[in-house]
């Protein structure tokens, strides 16, 4: 960071601190603001993230011990006047003003680089004993080089990749293909981060990330509930009286086979182990909801065998609970 933003800059006004704040309290302050102003917690708010970067700024000098030194003796000297401004620009104490004070010195002579930093040395060391030159400019190059810009990119997938995992090929901003690895069980909305493979730092810090927002396609069966694979199976009436065996899609692979229990209720689900999202961590289950399906269209034979069914069957009212709960 350059001395002149630390001139202009009050750190503990931005975290709300005073300047005898301890390491631990303000600590504390910062990790609540940054909670508050973090971009995942304010998306598309660039006021908030204008805040978080301050913020953090602010606590990566204030929370280094020998930067915060170097800090407070230069908004010192900045309280009393002396300020460095670009060579040429307006105002006073500039860096022009200290070259044409030791030439005026020396019968117009350059001024040596040594007697510059004495200068800044005198009572007790100045400036972080005159350490120019560092890789991110300033002084002592404080706060270290700066990592590279981060890349945002995005792509969609198809259900069946999302859940299971694969490499897919995007192509970068400088039109070269990018080769990005997606892990099993990615969720809609996820992002994936690749480190290192962003932007270049501009004073030989470490590279920005690619950051990969994926968007998952629906699929026209299952759904994802957590590890879970959701699907909605339709039996008939019969099978749900009666008992019976069916068929169950399962993602990718061949159906499998279920025993649906006499007299099962639309909205029972049953349990396949083991056929849900597989991750490096857990494997989820495939959950098959019954739902009873209602024929559309009945033949004169079917209608005369569901009359004698309603004729028969017990004379009870499955809504009568339902009916109670609702007058208690």
């Amino acid at each position: 960071m350059a001395s002149q933003d630390w001139f202009d800059k009050d750190f503990y006004k931005t975290l709300g601190v005073s300047k005898d704040v301890s390491e631990a309290d303000m600590k504390k302050t910062y990790r609540k603001l940054a909670r508050k102003y973090h971009p995942d917690s304010n998306p598309g708010d660039a006021a908030a993230e204008a805040k978080f970067k301050e913020i953090s700024e602010a606590y990566s000098v204030l929370s280094d011990a020998e930067q915060r030194a170097e800090y407070d003796q230069i908004r010192a000297m900045g309280a009393g006047g002396a300020r460095f401004t670009a060579p040429g620009s307006a105002g006073n104490g500039g860096f022009d003003d200290v070259f044409s004070a030791f030439n005026r010195g020396r019968g117009g002579q350059s001024a040596d680089f040594d007697d510059i930093f004495a200068m800044f040395n005198q009572g007790g060391g100045g400036f972080g004993s005159g350490r120019f030159g560092q890789s991110s400019g300033g002084f002592r190059g404080y706060g270290g080089p700066q990592k590279g810009a981060d890349v945002t990119a995005r792509t969609t997938l198809s259900f069946a990749t999302a859940v299971k995992g694969e490499t897919v090929t995007l192509q970068g901003e400088d039109g070269r293909p990018l080769k990005v690895k997606i892990p099993a069980g990615v969720k809609d909305g996820q992002k994936i981060r690749l480190r290192g493979r962003g932007r270049p730092s501009p004073d030989g810090g470490e590279n920005g990330d690619i950051v990969v927002q994926v968007a998952v396609k629906p699929h026209p069966v299952f759904t994802r509930d957590g590890l879970n694979l959701r699907v909605t199976v339709p039996v008939t009436f019969t099978e749900a009286a009666l008992g019976a065996t069916i068929e169950v899609p399962t993602l990718g692979g061949d159906p499998v086979k279920l025993k649906v229990a006499p007299g099962t209720p639309s909205g029972r689900v049953l349990r396949v182990k083991g056929r849900g999202v597989t991750t490096s961590k857990a494997t989820g289950d495939l959950l098959a909801e019954v739902q009873v399906a209602v024929p559309s269209h009945l033949d004169e034979a079917a209608r005369e065998a569901l009359e004698r069914f309603r004729a028969a069957e017990p004379a009870e009212n499955p809504r009568a609970e339902l009916l109670a709960k609702a007058r208690a």
